[in-house]
């Protein structure tokens, strides 16, 4: 406690304050370096001195230290920009250009009904439509409001889990982004995202990505003479430490962030060199979407994310289609309405001009207007949002943390996924099975006795040290001790840790004796290098141990340690002969291979091999079956991965993604590449899609390769997959953004791969894959569904008021009324259809693909079915009802546009609506299903908005009254109401036995195949990256702008590791020179 206190009043005594730390971030590279150097010292005397922290202790953990760290510096917080007012909301809503016109129409319409109108209540069809538009008004802002809360609350759960690791107390601890303070000492490896503004206390080999702020897009290396480390940016390569000396606002990210989001005051301390690159920005209010991401795109970059999902193409031209029709037809009727009128009127009776024949202008004006409401699709996007957004919320459920909302359906249509082996088919829990120490194999653990004092120190050294020192062996818990210890960090290099642990030694002993600061130079593990390299110094000069990949690197062995720690001659007989007896034999086994050895770059050759171990990595026992459910779904499975062939076939056997003999093929990156490529070496879409359809397994892949295939399967046209593709590590950032749909791990999983993709699984399995294309072809269907009822209404709608128009001058469903059936559609149907849960019998068809057909010749069959059945009922009584029902006749009534309703057109709205409600019940089933009522018990949404309705539209013909142009009818009238409602679902089961295959093909609509470009890497940085707060605000990008795009257009595995852990005594002057050299 006292050590706290201390420290605490230490804290009094901080030398430096939060306007000089900002100004020293704002510069770059050697400038930086100098001014540091110039105001502090060095980055330790900054930490110690100036700080007051600890390059190695870090920071106390005692609340209040943290909480005055808080105090002085700030938190590491960005405002959130702030959240739409209901009311704002509300005038949004107002825009839409329909209702606008409505609502003038209403105002004059309710002018004339108290002033020129004779009619003492010729005001209430004014006041009933205005009335009626504030209701859509009020239920298009509710949904609004109600879908950001739930964006917000999803943002706000993923920053909550993005945690960093800092150093209190001397202890190396995960904390949550928000709680880093300035002061604090964190470590930074390959794959993270820097949370805050830091200086370079070590580093191993680092070397970031700051294209998102700077617009360099080559990585930058951080050492002596380039210390700054901004937030928001990459580690791409390498491992190290930094001290925090900027959070939040006054980050280089934050300070960005404020200036886009007009939040001045918070800025004060942004103005630097750099203003002068970003002259040619507009920064608007409009420049921030609605998650908090800077949004400064070019038109084109936004059309591409906009054409990325495969449904939204089809609906954008599927919806500008109708509302070009609805608009023909409403020009039309008006046209029809107006010179029918005026022939009539002025010509054939000579009657001269009367104000009240505004009041029947104005009334066709309506009427036109009201066309256009119920045949333009506004409903659609409310449809799509629901069901994503109910879609996201359960996919959290089943692992699925989906950040752009388009993957949910796109997934849907996945023809292919291209997925990682470790940790996603495995278990990624790996664990040393077997080895080949001291010239010796041992099938199981290990007989210590074997082997020397000598030997066992060089291997547990080599293999302490050559690892990074984030990655380690926790206890159980106390509370559950037989619990087996956890893995933090790289699970192979938790194997091998664990190893160590076999042979009673802690290899935390050797990380105290040999400091990350002892390091002369880390070669870091990547995709290239496909090794790690640490050298270290000795009484004799240094050493430097490597792991790699063992086919690569064992054949440079030219000696080898006996079990005594003697170095023999390792000829290359012997050579071969070991890859064939032990590597080999632990690859067909599915054990990955590594090799130590005592090197400082893989092309230096005449190693001492030391030894080779097998770790085991089970395949997940729930894997084989899932993979099985994706076969049977028509999704190839592709495995990618780093291994070499016979460990990836071994691991692809067992899963299930290949058997013996069926003629699939395994193969390994290079020759990939090689056979992909035409006489002048360029990559030849030609030979790709000859090639990809037998491909299974991409063994020994670099990322590149990864990203060829995928964009091959994407861009070839016999193929035209639409591909998931899983990752975990950063140079899987391109293959899983040029992906429809990327998934990235979330618990092994670097932040970079996060941030390239489209949804996490938080577990890392691949079972929940197959869960998410359930989920995304529950969307597509319910989609489908509402598209499908949509549909029926519009046509029906449209037609009945076009030709009651042309009949008897007005339509037989009035503008109130079809404001109420619009509601119908556009909110409780979208509720009804979007929300109802998926059924296994999903994963029992094949998928849509590209090329199939938004409405299917079934979905038309159905559409244009119950059409004739409606417009029949409808036309019937509209112009037979007096004679069929025995009610009084009144066209005469409508064709005089009298504003008193009667029960002949009150019958023809109620049965219109009755028919819609149970047409309902048959668009829940959109493949030819006779038995529409299937699983309806198991959707209690859709139940109690199919009763709602029922009863409110009760209300309505009842109690309606002139505002709803309705009178009360007698029962006989409400059961003949409800018997052609039900009529509907007879008439379903009839369409049912009509065989969809042999109608035309042409009653296909959608088919077009929909442009997918694929974002190439870009040579020249653009604006946007330079502009990005990544950190957590922009996990979600995608999310509010697909919403506005839809609005707008109306992996028993077995892994083998080889440790070669190395010295060479006949190179001990290039050791020692390279010591002398790596302290310069």
């Amino acid at each position: 406690m006292a050590g706290n206190m201390n420290e605490m009043e230490a804290d009094d005594d901080i030398k430096c304050t939060c306007e000089q730390l900002i100004s020293v971030m704002k510069t770059r590279g050697a400038e930086g370096a100098a001014k540091v150097e110039k105001l502090f010292g060095d980055a330790s005397t900054l930490t110690v001195d100036y700080l007051k922290s600890s390059v190695t202790e870090g920071l106390s953990d005692h609340p209040d230290v943290i909480a005055q760290r808080k105090r002085l510096f700030g938190i590491n917080v960005i405002p959130e920009p702030e959240a739409k007012s209901f009311l704002r909301l509300m005038w949004e809503a107002m825009q839409d250009l329909t209702l606008i016109i409505l609502m003038c129409s209403a105002g004059i319409s309710l002018i004339l009904g108290l002033t020129i109108e004779i009619e003492s209540n010729g005001w209430i069809e004014g006041v009933a439509i205005l009335v009626s538009v504030i209701v859509v008004v009020v239920v298009t802002a509710f949904n609004d409001y109600t879908k950001e809360k739930q964006f917000r609350g999803l943002k706000n759960r993923i920053k909550e889990e993005q945690k960093f690791s800092v150093i209190r107390d001397g202890i190396v601890q995960q904390i949550t982004v928000a709680e880093i303070v300035v002061g604090d000492v964190a470590q930074v490896k390959y794959g993270d995202l820097l949370p805050a503004d830091g200086i370079v206390i070590q580093s191993n080999d680092l070397k970031t990505d700051e294209s998102s702020l700077t617009g360099e897009s080559d990585l930058i290396k951080k050492g002596s003479n380039n210390i700054m480390l901004l937030s928001g940016t990459h580690v791409m390569e390498g491992s190290g430490k930094m001290v925090v000396t900027a959070v939040g606002v006054n980050s280089q990210s934050g300070i960005i962030f404020t200036l886009m989001s007009g939040k001045k005051d918070m800025a004060d301390h942004s103005h630097d060199d750099d203003d002068d690159e970003d002259e040619d920005l507009r920064i608007e209010d409009d420049t921030l979407s609605g998650n908090g991401e800077i949004d400064v795109e070019k038109p084109e970059k936004k059309k591409r994310l906009k054409e990325k999902s495969v449904l939204q193409g089809k609906l954008n031209k599927l919806a500008i289609l109708i509302g070009k029709v609805g608009l023909c037809i409403a020009v039309l009727s008006l046209v029809v309405l107006i010179v029918r009128f005026c022939i009539e009127t002025y010509a054939i009776k000579q009657q001269p001009w009367e104000p009240s024949h505004s009041r029947r202008f104005l009334s066709f004006v309506i009427i036109a207007i009201t066309v256009i409401v119920v045949a333009v699709p506004e409903g659609l996007p409310l449809a799509v949002t629901i069901s994503l957004a109910y879609s996201v919320k359960k996919m959290m459920l089943d692992n699925n943390l989906v950040r752009h909302l388009d993957a949910c359906e796109t997934m849907g249509n996945a023809t292919a996924i291209c997925s990682d082996k470790t940790g996603t088919l495995t278990t990624n829990r790996m664990t040393v099975v077997s080895s080949y120490l001291g010239k010796k194999y041992y099938h199981h653990n290990p007989v210590v006795n074997d082997l020397s004092t000598t030997y066992v120190e060089l291997l547990c050294e080599g293999i302490a040290t050559n690892s990074s020192y984030t990655s380690k062996i926790m206890p159980p818990p106390p509370e559950n001790p037989d619990q087996l210890p956890g893995q933090m960090g790289n699970k192979t290099e938790c194997a091998l840790l664990g190893f160590v642990k076999k042979f009673d030694r802690d290899y935390d002993d050797y990380r105290k004796k040999i400091t990350e600061e002892h390091f002369l130079k880390v070669y870091t593990f990547n995709s290239v290098r496909k090794s790690m390299s640490t050298v270290i110094p000795k009484s004799t000069g240094c050493r430097i141990y490597t792991k790699g990949a063992s086919e690569i690197i064992l054949k440079k062995c030219t000696s080898i340690v006996d079990s005594n720690g003697v170095i023999h001659d390792f000829s290359g007989n012997e050579r071969d002969d070991l890859i064939k007896s032990v590597v080999e034999n632990m690859a067909s086994n599915g054990l990955h291979n590594l090799v130590n050895w005592d090197d400082e770059d893989s092309i230096i050759d005449n190693l001492t091999c030391i030894g080779v171990v097998g770790i085991e990595d089970p395949v997940r026992p729930e894997v084989p079956s899932a993979i099985k459910q994706c076969q049977n779904a028509g999704i190839v499975v592709r495995m990618v991965t780093g291994d070499n062939v016979k460990t990836a076939k071994s691991i692809a056997l067992k899963c299930g993604i290949i058997s013996e003999n069926d003629g699939f093929t395994v193969m390994e990156g290079k020759d990939f590449n090689k056979r992909i490529r035409d006489k002048y070496n360029k990559i030849s879409l030609y030979r790709m899609s000859k090639l990809l359809p037998k491909i299974r397994v991409l063994a020994r892949s670099s990322p590149e390769d990864k990203y060829t295939l995928v964009k091959g399967l994407i861009q070839s046209k016999s193929i035209q997959d639409v591909v998931a593709v899983t990752g975990d590590g950063t140079n899987d950032g391109p293959a899983l953004k040029v992906a429809d749909v990327g998934f990235a791990m979330g618990i092994a999983g670097t932040d970079v791969a996060k941030e390239a993709s489209d949804i996490i699984l938080t577990d890392d399995n691949f079972r929940s894959i197959v869960k998410a294309v359930m989920w995304g072809r529950n969307v597509y269907d319910s989609i489908s569904k509402f598209l499908q009822f949509q549909l029926t209404v519009n046509v029906t709608a449209v037609v009945t008021s076009f030709v009651g128009s042309a009949a008897i001058q007005a339509s037989p469903l009035k503008a109130v009324q079809l404001l109420w059936v619009n509601l119908i559609m556009d909110t409780f149907a979208s509720l009804a259809l979007a929300t109802e849960l998926p059924s296994p019998d999903l994963l029992n068809r094949k998928p849509y693909g590209r090329h199939k057909a938004l409405i299917s010749r079934t979905m038309t069959k159905n559409i244009i079915g119950h059409c004739l059945y409606q417009l029949t009922v409808l036309f019937l009584i509209i112009f037979y009802g007096e004679v069929l029902f025995d009610i009084k006749e009144g066209r005469e009534n409508e064709t005089a546009h009298s504003l008193i309703p009667t029960k002949h057109f009150t019958m023809v709205f109620n049965t219109f609506v009755q028919m819609q409600i149970f047409n309902e019940i048959n668009a829940r089933k959109i493949h030819g299903e006779r038995n529409v009522l299937q699983g309806i018990l198991k959707s209690p949404i859709f139940l109690i908005i199919f009763l709602g309705t029922i009863v409110v539209q009760a209300i309505l013909v009842e109690t309606g009254g002139i505002a709803f142009h309705c009178l009360p009818i007698d029962l006989d009238l409400w059961l003949w109401c409800i018997f052609f409602g039900v009529g509907e679902l007879v008439w379903g089961v009839i369409l049912s036995y009509i065989p969809s295959y042999k109608l035309p093909k042409s009653w296909r609509f959608g088919t077009k195949p929909v442009e997918y470009p694929i974002n190439e890497p870009d040579s020249v940085p653009d604006n946007r990256a330079r502009l990005l707060w990544v950190r957590g605000l922009s996990r979600l990008q995608a999310q509010i702008r697909v919403i506005n795009a839809f609005r707008s257009s109306l992996n028993d595995r077995r892994a083998s590791t080889h440790v070669a852990l190395g010295r060479r005594p006949t190179y001990g002057y290039i050791h020692t020179r390279n010591c002398v050299e790596s302290t310069v």
